[in-house]
């Protein structure tokens, strides 16, 4: 495939002047190799990375599924499927995970799309109920393989990749190396293109350490937080539970904070990731499901309340800030008598904190829900148009926008919002009444 030539219409579709140089290396290696392994970086853009070779190897009079790419986790496939339905391809793709309607998955499945995304348990659950056939599928792409193995996939992948029987492309990606790849993956000699090493050396990552006395580390991170300032901020933990507890310490201290972990919903755990990422929410109390795979944005700091057992885990959630050379900054939190593991080499500089500081701001934005998306006929300037002309909001009154399939969403500014909702309450959009409110 030739860059210039045929990416253009992507990148612009993608709204991007050009590939990156692991980018660019990764489409030719994954065209011209049947066995590629990409380390790249968190926010490095693997993605990309991998499905414009894909894209390359789809064949458009193949009725079937001709690439299956298998993730640890719903956010990531929907990921994965966002960035490919932007790229307006022409090619179908159907996105299959725990948690999402099984009848809606095999509807969309009786039409065979060209690339198929999945969890390892709702692929297996697909292929016994044989909702589609995996007699085309020539090409298997494992992203984070690394976690998949961390969350006990292996018995899925054996069993899903046994199945793979016309198998002639197969690419690992992730973030992470690991000492040896997995026998399931039926990977011998693989080319590797390892770009963590070289980011490695020209991070502007800075790690300090912050000392709670008598294991008062809740009273600390409240400190820390209002020396931070009211600047989007990760706080990882290690437990479900503590991800909910700080983030309830936090809100009756004044401090909005919303929680992620996998044990929530996925329609709530969506919304929460729509409100962190449009800053309606500041501050994300999170398990390990939050270093990776995830779309949000890059920022300047992430708080380890907890820190992890291993160190990739580390790398990983350090990995949410200093991204694509920018800088950032990682706080270890620990009680001032806490041996830091093995995996930290060098001995952070302890930051020391102002023992009084007023409690940080709270967002300047608010969520709106809309009853309505893609299949009404919606778009962002749809929505951008109403809210201005009927809402009376001025073009620096609204933040990011994201239209789903039924339902979208908009960042409001907190003050124009109650003034908002009143006059367009019984407008309609597009000759359409729908219920807009304050998001939950």
């Amino acid at each position: 495939m030739s860059e210039t030539e045929n990416t253009g219409p992507i990148l612009a579709a993608l709204g991007i002047t050009a590939l990156n140089e692991m980018q660019v290396e990764a489409n030719i290696a994954i065209q011209e190799n049947n066995e590629v392994v990409l380390l790249a970086p968190t926010g490095s853009g693997k993605t990309l990375a991998f499905l414009l070779p894909v894209l390359s190897l789809l064949k458009t009079d193949v009725t079937h599924v001709q690439c299956l790419v298998i993730v640890p986790t719903r956010e990531l496939a929907l990921q994965i499927e966002q960035v490919w339905k932007k790229m307006a391809t022409g090619f179908k793709v159907t996105c299959c995970y725990g948690g999402h309607d099984m009848q809606t998955e095999v509807r969309s499945l009786a039409e065979p799309p060209a690339l198929m995304i999945g969890t390892p348990g709702r692929l297996v659950d697909h292929i016994l109920r044989k909702s589609f056939s995996c007699k085309n599928i020539s090409a298997l792409v494992l992203d984070e393989f690394d976690k998949s193995l961390e969350l006990g996939f292996q018995e899925e992948m054996t069993e899903i990749i046994g199945n793979l029987h016309g198998l002639r492309k197969k690419v690992l990606v992730s973030a992470t190396a690991i000492a040896k790849i997995p026998a399931f993956t039926r990977v011998k000699s693989p080319l590797v293109l390892d770009f963590v090493q070289d980011k490695a050396q020209k991070s502007k990552l800075t790690v300090v350490q912050v000392l709670a006395e008598k294991r008062d580390k809740m009273t600390r991170l409240i400190q820390l937080l209002s020396y931070l300032g009211a600047e989007s901020t990760l706080i990882f933990c290690n437990l479900r539970d503590s991800a909910e507890q700080i983030s309830n310490i936090l809100n009756e201290e004044g401090i909005e904070c919303a929680f992620f972990h996998g044990k929530m919903e996925q329609e709530e755990r969506e919304r929460t990731l729509i409100r962190f990422r449009n800053g309606s929410v500041l501050y994300l109390a999170a398990t390990d499901l939050a270093a990776r795979g995830l779309d949000i944005p890059d920022m300047k700091h992430v708080i380890h309340y907890e820190l992890p057992m291993k160190g990739d885990e580390f790398t990983h959630r350090n990995g949410r800030t200093a991204r694509m050379l920018a800088e950032g900054t990682a706080y270890i939190l620990t009680s001032d008598d806490e041996v830091l593991p093995d995996y930290i080499t060098r001995k952070p500089k302890i930051l020391d904190l102002p023992s009084k500081l007023p409690l940080p701001g709270g967002s300047e934005w608010r969520t709106i829900y809309i009853s309505g998306g893609k299949k009404d006929k919606l778009n962002k300037m749809d929505i951008v148009g109403f809210l201005i002309q009927k809402g009376k909001l001025e073009k620096q009154d609204l933040g990011l926008i994201e239209v789903k399939d039924n339902i979208s969403f908009a960042a409001v500014k907190k003050d124009k919002l109650k003034s908002m909702l009143n006059l367009v309450s019984t407008e309609k959009m597009k000759g359409k009444k729908f219920k807009i409110e304050v998001a939950r």
